[in-house]
């Protein structure tokens, strides 16, 4: 076997088994955070005006996401952060969202029974902001560990382009609007999780197949794989237990804070492309409903219903087909994806591959 390939075979081998070991330890984590959410009575409220096959949703376990953030935590600290410090970034700003996501979530299930948020939208939105401007700054500056990002983002039949601090305001909103974008997919059994399973295993193969290759990003993308996969263990239709802020919020902020790293960040909208098209839709009935009255005086709708999975099951498709099809369309995406990724090239990063046993071949073991 050459050099290469024992390399190649080893650092997907690493990536594989985290995912492997993610999926068991959140199953044993899952299921402890359903019987104690059941027995403390931490169900979700649905909202009123939603459609009226939720109800039988009412007190549905939630913070769900704690299951994959800790798997995630757990596995990238014993065994994806020593001598790798880039891999704080993502963590840090996953289990910096799942604390604000688990609050808002903890006010909502703890205040007015009139109420189904926590959070005010405005105090949400400014404390995302803030923590993606750190984010944004982290990827930005040269760093002592090697994570020298200087905001370079590959540009298809242009190559890799520096972009300069503009990057900057740039990643804040990437940051900010995938989080949100997540969380408002969050709204069917299943749909969000099979999507951030899609998403983070396309940029898995990405960042394995970049040159050099990204392995360490690639082994904590698969990590997140597996817990996710594992999260739908329980929370397939009809689920078991919901996301949650916890869990969105975070998985949406660390999906775009990978696609930053890998400096493939322009393919998101495509890899991504339900949770964009989720996120849009319900801007666009926002701003249109907001228009109509201020020009009509009433509001109008261009959707029965938003975000755009509520439109679909006003029109008579039932949850699982809504999901089913959103899924297959997220999976094309994510072939989509890495196929753009392979045609117009890998991010140049060069830094060197942490591979202790052989030392002749470049990659990146700093990302």
């Amino acid at each position: 076997m050459s050099v290469l390939r024992a390399v190649l075979v080893q650092d997907m081998a690493r990536a594989l088994l985290l995912a492997a070991a993610a999926f068991v330890l959140t199953l044993i984590i899952g299921g402890w955070w359903v019987r104690f959410a059941r027995k403390h009575n931490l169900g979700k409220r649905i909202r009123p005006d939603g459609p009226q096959s939720h109800l039988v949703k009412v007190g549905t376990p939630t913070m769900g996401g704690i299951m994959i953030v800790s798997t995630v935590l757990i596995l990238t600290v014993l065994f994806n952060l020593v001598d790798r410090w880039s891999m704080l970034l993502p963590l840090g700003v996953m289990v910096s969202f799942a604390v604000l996501g688990a609050i808002d979530d903890w006010l909502s299930l703890t205040g007015s029974r009139s109420k189904t948020h926590g959070f005010t939208v405005r105090f949400k939105f400014w404390i995302m902001m803030a923590v993606a401007f750190v984010a944004s700054l982290a990827l930005y500056l040269p760093q002592p560990y090697g994570l020298e990002h200087e905001g370079l983002v590959q540009i298809p039949f242009v190559g890799e382009v520096n972009i300069g601090l503009w990057f900057i305001p740039i990643a804040v909103l990437i940051i900010v609007f995938i989080s949100n974008a997540v969380n408002i997919t969050d709204g069917l059994d299943s749909l969000a999780g099979w999507n951030l399973t899609l998403s983070f295993g396309a940029y898995g193969v990405i960042t394995f197949l970049a040159e050099p290759r990204l392995t360490n990003l690639m082994a904590f993308c698969f990590t997140v794989v597996g817990a996710c996969a594992a999260f739908l263990w329980y929370n397939a239709y009809p689920a078991q237990v919901f996301m949650g802020d916890l869990g969105a919020l975070s998985l949406g902020a660390t999906l775009a804070v990978v696609a930053l790293q890998s400096q493939q960040w322009l393919l998101l909208p495509v890899i991504g492309i339900v949770f964009v098209i989720e996120a849009l839709s319900t801007m666009i009935q926002t701003a249109y409903f907001k228009w109509t009255k201020w020009r009509y005086g009433e509001g109008r709708r261009i959707f029965k219903m938003a975000p755009l999975h509520h439109h679909f099951e006003l029109l008579g498709w039932s949850q699982p087909q809504v999901t089913q099809r959103f899924v297959l369309i997220g999976t094309v995406a994510a072939m989509v994806g890495i196929s753009l990724a392979l045609i117009f090239g890998s991010p140049q990063t060069g830094v060197q591959v942490d591979v202790p046993a052989i030392t002749v071949i470049e990659g990146d073991g700093g990302r």
